[in-house]
């Protein structure tokens, strides 16, 4: 017999089956020998009292004993004769719009503008260690995409795009540890993620599908507002409809999209800067204990949001245990973002700070066209170096940040090329700073403790989305206008993150698989 319950467990009681059993058969008015295994189904905490408390959704198997088949399948069948399908980016959008495809019996073609994991780690640790940015191969540009060294988070709230929980199915079918599929906030964690990314390849390549690394494309191949193809950097051309998941850096595929007078759309984005705490401090603050986190506790996360003079200033992408790392796709630029290993065992904890921006936010000086806010995404980064020094930040006390006052000091950081003292407050543009400003006081009273001089933030975190959208038709998901092209994921303002990503490109294969079959 099958018993599913819920039960809320003190921290100790739930890090162990041998302190929960037992507490699961009293709940269940049975002996703890009638239980012949018990399965987690969801994991939560709830840390908003003083006594932490952890929820449990428990399987519970009573006098019977669970087979041992797998718990989910995956086929990826040989395609390498199938029709074919050009995906842009081999970020989530595009890895798993070609898994997608494979299982449709489409052959997918992956143009990935940078290299393979092992060879973009080399390129990553010369952005660390003599601040040297390769154009398309660094944190966000190569096999994986941004999301590759981006804390490998996976919560999303966007639901309604597809089947969440497949996607934590085929990770972990790929490598990833199956407490992603319990755990209300599942992470894997960068150090883990590279693994998984390469497993996935090889599941594309062994079915028959193609990945071209150091494979940019600088353009489509149209006639009569169809798309048929894509050209490359390389000379090559490749034939098929086009899934566009090129993220949300590639710069340069908006541009030759504007020329080829493809529309697009300005979108609400955000700008601002990480924020970096000791870990400590938050685990003090987050489970009300002066001792931190204790034995049987994570890395304490947060989430922070207020509206400033009509605006939201929230946190984006807080890394618990994590490090900030540059994030700038170009020499003339400082971008920083965060990132965990799947331990969470950094001393720091981090997060973007940042200030959403509407269109009509947008300075004067760069609007007249569709990329403005792109425009004034690139002039602050490149304001950014201007106050930094090859990939040394700029960056400044939270304290002093708020009463505009010069740092004399700043504390230790996780952010590995260094950071410089710098009034933030002085250069950041006025929408921006200010209601930083206002937004951190406001997180001082309702966190106190967060407003402190041990925080430093670092500037800037610009990449949080694209401000361009690729309008797309809703039902057949191609380009509003131009059949065959079919905009997908973050780059195109359909996504947020790895899972919601991911769900776009399996749902971007379905629509070319009924494209392909009209």
């Amino acid at each position: 017999m099958l018993k599913e319950i819920q039960i809320r467990l003190r921290p100790q009681e739930a890090s162990s089956e041998s302190f929960y059993l037992p507490i699961a058969a009293r709940n269940l008015g049975i002996t703890k020998d009638a239980i012949k295994a018990i399965h987690i189904l969801k994991r939560s905490i709830d840390a908003r009292k003083k006594q932490i408390w952890i929820n449990l959704s428990l399987r519970v198997f009573i006098n019977e004993v669970p087979e041992d088949a797998p718990a989910f399948t995956f086929h990826y069948p040989d395609v390498s004769g199938a029709k074919q399908v050009i995906i842009v980016g081999a970020g989530p959008a595009g890895l798993f719009a070609a898994l997608r495809s494979i299982e449709l019996g489409l052959k997918p073609i992956i143009l990935e503008r940078g290299k393979k994991i092992s060879e973009r780690k080399k390129d990553i640790a010369q952005i660390n260690r003599n601040h040297v940015i390769q154009e398309d191969s660094n944190y966000g540009f190569g096999e994986g995409g941004a999301g590759t060294f981006s804390d490998g988070k996976l919560y999303t709230r966007s639901l309604k795009r597809g089947n969440v929980k497949k996607i934590l199915q085929v990770l972990c079918h790929h490598g990833a540890s199956e407490n992603i599929l319990i755990d209300a906030h599942p992470h894997i964690g960068s150090d883990k993620l590279t693994g998984i990314i390469t497993t996935i390849r090889k599941t594309i390549e062994t079915s028959g599908g193609e990945v071209h690394f150091n494979c940019r494309v600088n353009g489509i191949i149209t006639d009569k507002n169809k798309v048929s193809g894509v050209h490359t950097a390389t000379g090559q051309s490749f034939l098929g409809p086009v899934i566009l998941a090129t993220g949300h850096s590639a710069r340069d595929v908006y541009h030759f999209l504007n020329r080829a007078r493809v529309q697009l759309e300005q979108k609400t984005f955000a700008m601002g800067v990480r924020i970096e705490h000791p870990q400590q401090l938050i685990d003090q603050i987050q489970y009300h204990d002066p001792r931190g986190r204790g034995d049987y506790l994570p890395a304490a996360t947060y989430s922070l949001v207020s509206q400033v003079e009509g605006r939201g200033v929230y946190s984006f992408c807080m890394c618990p245990g994590g490090f900030i790392v540059p994030a700038a796709t170009a020499d003339n630029e400082i971008v920083v973002n965060g990132m965990s290993p799947a331990n969470r065992n950094s001393q720091w904890a981090n997060s973007g700070i940042v200030v959403e921006i509407h269109p009509e936010d947008i300075p004067a000086q760069f609007t007249g066209d569709v990329l403005a806010g792109m425009k004034w995404q690139q002039w602050l980064e490149q304001e950014t170096k201007r106050h930094g020094s090859g990939q040394i930040a700029p960056a400044q006390r939270l304290t002093d940040f708020t009463t505009q006052k010069s740092s004399s000091s700043l504390p230790p950081t996780s952010y590995v090329p260094g950071i410089l003292s710098s009034d933030l407050h002085a250069w950041l543009p006025k929408h921006i700073g200010n209601r930083l400003q206002q937004g951190f006081n406001y997180f001082g009273k309702k966190v106190p403790g967060y407003l402190t001089r041990e925080a430093v933030l670092v500037a800037s975190e610009s990449r949080t989305s694209s401000p361009i959208r690729v309008p797309r038709d809703r039902e057949t998901l191609q380009h509003v206008g131009t059949t065959g092209l079919f905009p997908c994921g973050e780059g195109a303002g359909y996504a947020g993150g790895i899972a919601s990503s991911a769900m776009d490109g399996e749902k971007s294969a379905e629509a070319v698989f009924r494209y392909l079959e009209e």
